[in-house]
């Protein structure tokens, strides 16, 4: 409907500086001649909106205009109040607490139908310790000194420029700028044993968080293994539910081909080990000598 797209828009300008015609078609799936007459609607009804021309041209909402009309639904509170709940059972602070308390009192009725708990994916004590460290040194835009000990087990110490936080990979890290390297890093805060807050000011400007996060994202230089795997038929639902795999090719003994691609990680390798002689790796060379190898260290140690 042309009035909740109206909505959006405005909603999309009030979050940022300034948006053009075609990104904005594009985000709502609309022609820029579309996006022109909704601009020109809201200019009517009050939503004071300009335009600008150049390479950085675009839509913007004049500095200082607030909402003042209540424009959510019931069903826009439950999915705010959703995610909030969900982030409270993984970082429980105070700032999300009284955010999540503001939610809720402002909805007046509605029964929450989804429910995210990550409670179980919280790390060890320390990490907690150190995101409330790094949130504060982020925000307050405060350097950090870390003692940071990488996957090969190479210990360092590190001034950065902390930029955000990340849940991802299923483990926190920390997007900063590295003034050793020159360069933005990804750290991993379970790898962290100190970090603390210290005197000094960020050497320049940095680009926005979540352009910098896209860039590593895509940018992921860590090594994958690509192989097919012989799954007991036994084992299908623990495949399905933890390799999110799909089958290839089956037997008719009900054992089943899948095709996966991971990174050499700890994590994804200790879950094959996992599977023992339910699973066998069939096409990498490197990843069955390393499934061999192991399996002799753990046989050595009951000799």
């Amino acid at each position: 409907m042309k009035i909740d797209r109206l909505i959006a828009i405005t909603m999309y300008l009030l979050n940022r500086e300034t948006v053009s015609a075609s990104a904005l078609a594009e985000r709502f799936e609309v022609s820029k001649r579309t996006i022109q007459r909704d601009v020109e609607t809201l200019n009517q009804a009050g939503i004071p909106i300009v335009s600008t021309f150049g390479t950085n041209g675009g839509y913007s909402i004049i500095d200082g205009f607030k909402l003042t009309k209540q424009i959510a639904c019931i069903d826009d509170y439950l999915n705010i109040i959703t995610a909030l709940q969900g982030l409270n059972s993984i970082y429980n602070t105070q700032k999300v607490n009284m955010t999540l308390e503001k939610a809720l009192t402002t909805m007046q009725s509605g029964d929450q139908r989804i429910f995210i708990d990550f409670s179980s994916a919280r790390e060890n004590i320390i990490v907690n310790e150190h995101l409330i460290t790094v949130d504060k040194a982020v925000s307050e835009k405060r350097l950090l000194k870390i003692c940071y000990t990488n996957a090969d087990n190479f210990f360092s110490e590190r001034i950065v420029e902390p930029l955000a936080l990340s849940y991802q990979w299923y483990a926190w890290y920390l997007l900063a700028f590295c003034l050793e390297k020159n360069d933005y890093r990804l750290y991993k805060l379970l790898r962290i044993s100190h970090c603390e807050i210290i005197v000094g000011h960020f050497s320049k400007k940095h680009e926005s968080a979540e352009a910098l996060m896209k860039y590593h994202v895509n940018e992921d230089k860590r090594k994958y293994f690509n192989t097919r795997i012989l799954c007991k038929g036994e084992i299908r639902q623990q495949v399905s539910e933890y390799l999110s795999s799909n089958i290839i090719k089956q037997q008719e003994n009900g054992d089943f081909f899948i095709e996966i691609n991971m990174p050499f990680e700890h994590m994804w390798f200790s879950l094959l080990l996992g599977f023992g002689d339910k699973i066998k790796v069939l096409d990498c060379d490197e990843l069955k000598a390393m499934l061999k190898q192991k399996a002799k260290e753990i046989i050595s140690i009951y000799q």
